[in-house]
């Protein structure tokens, strides 16, 4: 049973590669969670390969595998300090409120101070950053720069301009003139328009699913699913957990895929296109909602059917969805 990413290694390392050079010295790898699909320790090695000594995780909970050769830097505020780093650099911790601030107390160590963006998540909206900024002084801590985590929704335009915004704010009240501003969800050239209206400031951009999926997905990557059984099934017998009755005459598959590894039914008006499997280029419905390690789905009579042993396309966000294995050809 495989939940399988497969990646055409080279066009992958081109693809970052080429990826990481429009970006220049202001790429700031990011590396969280599931690791987008391959795995936090892969991507770590890719950094690296990069020349890039910098990279962000999602959580304190991440640092354990950041190898000692890069300098981590936390993108959740954490509400308690993690401990010491037993090789390499001590991470770089993030505030946007004196909360965060306040659960840092007794550790010594640099901040990103986060600013509040539209998305109104973590940071400080501009009457507050002040105190905040008094805040992280008084508890001994260190600025290590500013951050404006902008939202997915709109345009790089509406971005930049939402970015210009918080910049003319800082400048205009002189706020920490050489601190580095790191941004995301720009692209290239919106960054490069942002810095040259704003030359004061050093901006830095994070990167994480533009670098190691593309935007949109690279076809250097493909997610797919073995077929572990093959059963003959007609229309009105019961089958899966909840006794369904199969609504059609045609072979019964179970697909190694399940809640386990993050597959869940899509979200679709229409039922017929809520199954995130694929064959031969047809959807291939669910009898019922994918459980554990098991999807259980219809292949209607005279359609094309895979054997045990082949695999489906599965169609999931890699970033919230667990492979149990990565496959470079």
């Amino acid at each position: 049973m495989t939940v399988r990413l497969t990646v055409d290694r080279a066009a992958w390392q081109d693809h970052v590669r080429a990826t990481a050079a429009a970006h220049a010295t202001s790429l700031v790898p990011v590396v969280k969670g599931n690791g987008y699909g391959y795995g936090r320790p892969l991507l770590f090695g890719a950094v690296e390969a990069l020349g890039t000594r910098v990279v962000c995780v999602g959580t304190v909970h991440e640092l354990g595998e950041v190898p000692a050769t890069l300098q981590p830097v936390v993108l959740t505020p954490a509400l308690t300090a993690p401990e010491p780093r037993s090789n390499g650099p001590e991470p770089v911790l993030t505030v946007g409120s004196l909360a965060h601030v306040a659960a840092l107390d007794g550790w010594s160590g640099s901040v990103m101070v986060k600013l509040q963006s539209s998305m109104r998540r973590y940071g400080a909206a501009p009457g507050d950053l002040g105190e905040v900024l008094r805040a992280v002084r008084r508890n001994g801590l260190t600025v290590a720069g500013l951050a404006l985590h902008l939202p997915l929704h709109g345009s790089d335009d509406s971005r930049a301009t939402e970015a210009d915004d918080w910049l003319r704010a800082l400048d205009s009240a002189d706020v920490l003139p050489d601190a580095e501003v790191w941004l995301s969800h720009l692209g290239p050239a919106a960054l490069a328009a942002l810095a040259e209206r704003h030359p004061r400031r050093t901006l830095r951009n994070r990167v994480g699913t533009a670098l190691w999926h593309g935007a949109p997905r690279g076809p250097f990557l493909h997610l797919g699913a073995d077929v572990v059984q093959a059963t003959e099934v007609r229309a009105g017998e019961a089958a899966g957990y909840r006794a369904t009755p199969v609504p059609f005459d045609g072979t019964l598959l179970a697909i190694g895929a399940g809640s386990a590894h993050g597959v869940a039914p899509l979200d679709a008006d229409d039922p017929g296109h809520r199954s995130p499997f694929h064959f031969a280029r047809q959807r291939l419905p669910l009898l019922e909602a994918p459980h554990m390690h098991t999807s259980l789905v219809m292949v209607p009579a005279g359609w094309p059917c895979p054997a045990v042993g082949d695999m489906v396309d599965l169609q999931r966000p890699l970033i919230s969805t667990h492979v149990d294995e990565v496959r470079f050809r």
